[in-house]
């Protein structure tokens, strides 16, 4: 079957499409907007117990107020204000009203409100750090789980894109991964393919390819995400219901028992090759986004009786083995999966779900509302799939645009979750087909031949980050909805992280009216002499794309192209001016900062 058009028409994005059937919360209150250069700053007062807000706009008072589409393909409501609208044109007046997102939809819409951009907003942003604060930890939601494509690429022998040794660049990608970023675990599809598992005619599993693949990739020193997909012809009611070029059965089983029998099996095949204690360890995630068709031939009723089935096999091994789910798209399921859960006694440990070109929603109320009514531990949230676009061969993921959207959705995350896993690390990915050629628009943060993207160096830059976070308030032109900053403060060092993005991906290529002067000012510093060290991620830093057109583009680069593109692949370090701090304790520096661009600011006493 043909998977891109199904798949793009993601769930939720319409604002009357319900998730769950839970009743809408009042509308937002003290909806403000306020003009800037080249877009509209909305602000509002959070409501308690949303999962986030849809943003509408009109063109007149009288409406129709439509949701804005800021083009990323997935869930348009936002997790929290405020938010930049830059689908704006000069000289134009809009009107805004803001509904409130629960798993029931969107509420009601709230009272209006009107701006026009102004065209000498200032062009200018200030970010206030507060070096003398109490350092609070950052919660490295980055670093818990990354994706990838099947693990069995481990131990791929063909030649692959471009003449890649897929084997060895997608295990030398895991270990940049894990190196470079501090990743801990790997999300990956299809741990029931015909290359790990085969049905022998008595009815039993033979793992011996699994084996093979999970020795390979335990040999990374990463942990694995048991993704309990897809589903063995053998054990399928329509063997021929597949999906991605590897058709990965998809169908809902023959027998429901055959289900149990194999996620017993695994389990048990686990714990014992790996040990107990190990595999105790890792979580076991149910299927991967059932409520597309795509993916699931069955009803939802039918993914509730997959999940009760698989994790109560795994808990009757295991109790401590950590299982979940519905890992869904755009959102989907999550409230009614928990629903099931509380009404049956089914065991969660954790909620997953999926989304792109947006932050993640905050679903601390649903997991919180199922903790205090069943009495359990609260199950932790985990977005398994994280990205700028669900759309293959998106040209946008080659771009700067993509790194401070990385950063956007992180920082969100920090305070509503506990996993947000960028999908994938790697361009070996087959799901579609194989990359056509060097820059195709693919989800991995690395290239084929492992060149780092300008989102790579955005998760890198976030790593870097040394000690406990401290306040950073960006006021002025786009301050907090355009420009964004995380800072953190060390023994002798305080770090400042700012970046200039919009959600809005008509202006993947940038838009210099959104371009801004960002004076970071830090307070609370011990007097002294600073040195200054600042590196940038924007059109002409660290952008192995700019480097590759340079070079001429094509398909794939020769030998000599490869040499400078490795010496190209590098985040350069610059030494601004030495500033003195008095008994103010005040420093204070200028940078130009465009859209799209990133910024990191070290101050280092000597």
């Amino acid at each position: 079957m043909t998977a891109r058009k199904d798949w793009e028409r993601r769930i939720g994005m319409e604002s009357d499409q319900p998730l769950t059937g839970t009743a809408p919360l009042p509308p937002p209150e003290g909806l403000t907007a306020t003009p800037g250069t080249a877009l509209v700053h909305l602000d509002w007062r959070p409501v308690n117990g949303a999962l986030g807000y849809l943003v509408h706009r009109a063109d007149s008072a009288a409406g129709p107020f439509e949701p804005l589409d800021h083009l990323g393909g997935d869930v348009l409501a936002v997790p929290h204000p405020p938010y930049a609208d830059t689908l704006v044109e000069p000289g134009r007046t809009y009107h805004y009203k803001v509904a409130t997102w629960t798993d029931g939809g969107a509420g009601a819409l709230s009272g209006s409100v009107t701006a026009s951009p102004d065209p000498n907003g200032g062009r200018a942003v200030t970010v206030t750090v507060d070096a003398a604060a109490k350092p609070t930890p950052v919660k490295d939601v980055w670093r818990r789980m990354i994706g990838a494509e099947h693990f069995s690429l481990l131990t791929w022998d063909e030649p692959g894109p471009g003449g890649a040794h897929v084997a060895a660049e997608y295990a030398e990608a895991l270990r940049i991964m894990r190196d470079d970023l501090g990743v801990r675990t790997v999300r990956a599809h299809g741990t029931f393919l015909p290359e790990t598992v085969t049905v022998r005619p008595d009815g039993t599993f033979d793992f011996a390819g699994l084996d093979e693949v999970y020795d390979r990739f335990l040999a990374t020193g990463l942990k694995p995400v048991v993704e309990l997909s897809f589903l063995p012809a053998e054990l399928a009611k329509d063997p021929g219901y597949t999906v991605f070029e590897y058709r990965a059965g998809v169908s809902v089983p023959r027998e429901w028992d055959r289900w149990g029998d194999l996620v017993r099996a695994v389990t048990t095949h686990l714990r014992e090759r790996y040990g107990a204690d190990e595999v105790a360890t890792w979580e076991f995630e149910v299927w991967n986004e059932a409520n597309l068709a795509v993916f699931w031939n069955g009803t939802q009723k039918d993914y509730h009786q997959l999940y009760e089935i698989a994790a109560r096999e795994i808990k009757s091994i295991d109790p401590r083995i950590r299982v979940g789910g519905p890992a869904s798209a755009a959102a989907g399921w999550v409230g009614d999966l928990l629903a099931h859960c509380r009404a049956h006694d089914v065991p969660i440990d954790f909620v997953s779900t999926h989304t792109y070109g947006n932050a993640p929603l905050d679903l601390r109320p649903l997991t919180t509302s199922f903790a205090q009514a069943t009495g359990r531990v609260e199950p932790e949230i985990l977005w398994t799939e994280w990205g700028v676009t669900p759309t293959h061969f998106h040209r946008v993921s080659d771009t700067p645009f993509a790194a401070p959207f990385v950063l956007r959705g992180m920082k969100s995350a920090l305070t509503s979750t506990d996993c947000l896993a960028y999908w994938v690390c790697s361009d070996h990915f087959e799901e579609l087909g194989w990359p056509p050629h060097l820059l195709h628009g693919g989800f991995g943060l690395l290239t084929v031949g492992n060149l780092r993207k300008p989102r790579f160096w955005a998760l890198y830059l976030l790593s870097q980050l040394a000690g406990g976070r401290v306040p950073a308030v960006c006021a002025g032109d786009g301050g907090g909805s355009l420009v964004e900053a995380l800072a953190t403060r060390a023994a002798s060092t305080v770090d400042v992280l700012v970046w200039n993005g919009t959600l809005d991906q008509s202006k993947i290529d940038g838009a210099p009216d959104l371009d801004r002067a960002v004076t970071v000012t830090v307070t609370g510093l011990e007097p002294g002499t600073y040195t200054v060290r600042s590196t940038r991620v924007d059109e002409h830093h660290a952008n192995i794309g700019r480097a590759w057109r340079e070079l001429g583009g094509g398909d794939w680069p020769d030998d000599e192209q490869w040499i400078t593109l490795r010496a190209a692949d590098s985040l350069p370090i610059e030494y601004l001016a030495e500033v003195g701090v008095g008994d103010d304790g005040l420093a204070s520096i200028t940078v130009q900062l465009p859209m799209p661009g990133i910024r990191s600011v070290r101050l280092a006493r000597r």
